[in-house]
Order: structure tokens, then sequence, then C-alpha cells
């Protein structure tokens, strides 16, 4: 079981499920349970949130796997290649964090103005 995993579907607010495998390439439809929003509450059209679920990928635009529901073993994801620490590079070197990106005054004013 694959828990916390956000579905994307096409202009919906993002839900959380739990997958019971991993989708392929040949899969026609998304089944997972336990279906919930971000906020934990039960999505307006599921009767139970127990139930299984079945969504048909053209109605999904991306299913994020978040790398700690990955483990199957305790040791490391299972989508990371052997010796890579998740959300590190290939060298085990930290990725550069963004900088904070500043409020152009004038670029927001010029928008406003349109």
């Amino acid at each position: 079981m694959i828990h916390n995993v956000v579905i994307h579907i096409n202009n919906e607010q993002p839900l959380l499920a739990d997958l019971f495998e991993m989708p392929s390439a040949s899969d026609r439809t998304l089944r997972c349970t336990n279906l919930r929003g971000l906020n934990g509450k039960r999505p307006i059209f599921a009767d139970d949130t127990a139930s299984i679920f079945y969504f048909a990928f053209e109605h999904i635009r991306f299913v994020e796997i978040p790398p700690a529901a990955l483990t199957g073993d305790g040791e490391r994801p299972l989508a990371v290649a052997p010796g890579v620490r998740p959300g590190f590079g290939p060298d085990g070197a930290s990725p550069e964090a963004e900088p904070d990106l500043e409020i152009d005054e004038d670029f927001l004013r010029r928008i406003r103005e349109v």
C-alpha cells in the first residue's frame, strides 16, 4: 500500500489517497482507497472514504507520490537508485536552495493598471 498520494484531477482540487500498487504505463485507471481532500475531509462525491475508487487516467493531470510513501523495506525509497538519497544529487551533494524572490513593485503597478 502506498499512503498519502496526491491525485491531481483535471479542473478539480487535489485529493489524498492510498494506492494499492504503483501505476504502470499500461494502466487505464488508477485504483485507490481512503480518499480525502487535502484538509482530510471526505470529498462531496464520496459516500464512504474506505471504498475502492477507480479514476480514469484521462481525467488525471498527474499523480504525486511522496518519497516517504515508497519505503518498502524501511531502508530506502523504492523509486530511488541505490546510493542516492531522495532530494540529493547522484554525487550525494545537497541541491542548491532557491533564492527568495523579491516583489518588483514597478511590475505589480503595471499589472494593476491593466
